[in-house]
């Protein structure tokens, strides 16, 4: 028995960086520009400040200006937005992120939206979802933890996906609607299934590329998947882990991988696939953003 080939997103993460590096050198070289990126906090929450501490380090690295934004957890909506808007007047920043999730007394869509479009490298706003589902991928900015799976995907299958099916289970505007948009712009035939989606099982195993995003550990099963057929895990889902001590936990994504990978011709593995593509992608945007900022053509990842 084969197992599948195993798509390692740390290495081509690692390959993105050193292109938007060099990408974001070469534009300080020629025009003076430094590329600048403003991420914005609220709160104490500690998985979002160990998001935002890694991904100013990766924007540090690639040679950015780099601003962090703590603001208190009582911190208004007037407030907030306020800031948005002076990151949105300043020149020196071509990237904003606030990131998410916001404490509860906040309208998270409200600020998100007030960022500017050329700005926002989360690609969240609805003229980047609008560009993207018209098939505009030259101007806008689209969604990054899509647009680094699309990435891995082309690894196998190359540009033009004519002729295959692909499945994405999860129709969130966060991913699984650009997913679906990205794939159907390279050719793909493509399903969105959800949780209302009858006999999900049998819609999946219909997939050439196959793509699980619905946030359930491990739920798709080996036999879920057609033989030969390429599975991006998305989810990221921490579940106990006795075996390994008391009071243990390990991270699984929405695939069974042992399973899978015995079935699957290529698969990402949880940790280590889809996630380190997804800050990659956030800087390529970002540099994306700076050159079209400075009338320059921007880079192509």
């Amino acid at each position: 028995m084969t197992l599948a080939t195993v798509i390692d997103g740390k290495v081509a993460a690692a390959s993105i960086i050193e292109a938007v590096k060099n990408a974001a050198a070469g534009l300080e070289k020629e025009t003076g520009v430094k590329t600048g990126l403003a991420v914005v906090i609220v709160g104490d929450d500690l998985a979002s400040h160990t998001y935002v501490g890694a991904k100013g380090r990766m924007a540090k690295e690639c040679g950015f200006n780099s601003i962090q934004h703590t603001l208190e957890a009582e911190t208004t909506q007037e407030a907030l937005a306020g800031l948005v808007a002076s990151l949105n007047e300043d020149p020196s920043i071509h990237g904003i992120l606030v990131q998410l999730p916001l404490p509860k007394h906040l309208s998270s869509d409200a600020i998100i939206q007030s960022i500017l479009p050329e700005k926002d490298v989360d690609g969240l706003h609805v003229v980047n979802a609008g560009k993207l589902a018209t098939g505009d991928l030259a101007t806008g900015l689209i969604s990054c933890t899509p647009a680094g799976a699309m990435l891995l995907v082309r690894s196998i299958h190359g540009e033009d996906l004519s002729g295959l099916n692909a499945v994405v289970i999860g129709r969130s505007n966060l991913f699984g609607k650009p997913m679906a948009q990205l794939l159907l712009n390279a050719n793909a035939t493509v399903t969105t299934a959800h949780s209302r989606t009858k006999d999900l099982a049998s819609v999946a195993r219909g997939a050439d590329i196959l793509v699980a995003a619905v946030g359930r550990p491990e739920m798709v099963k080996a036999d879920w998947i057609r033989p030969g057929a390429t599975v991006i895990d998305v989810g990221i889902n921490r579940i106990d882990a006795p075996e390994r001590g008391e009071g243990k936990s390990r991270l699984v994504g929405d695939v069974a991988y042992a399973q899978a990978s015995k079935v699957a011709r290529a698969i990402t593995p949880v940790p280590g696939g889809v996630g380190p593509m997804t800050i990659a992608m956030l800087m390529a945007n970002t540099v994306i953003a700076a050159h079209r900022a400075a009338g320059r053509k921007p880079p192509k990842f």
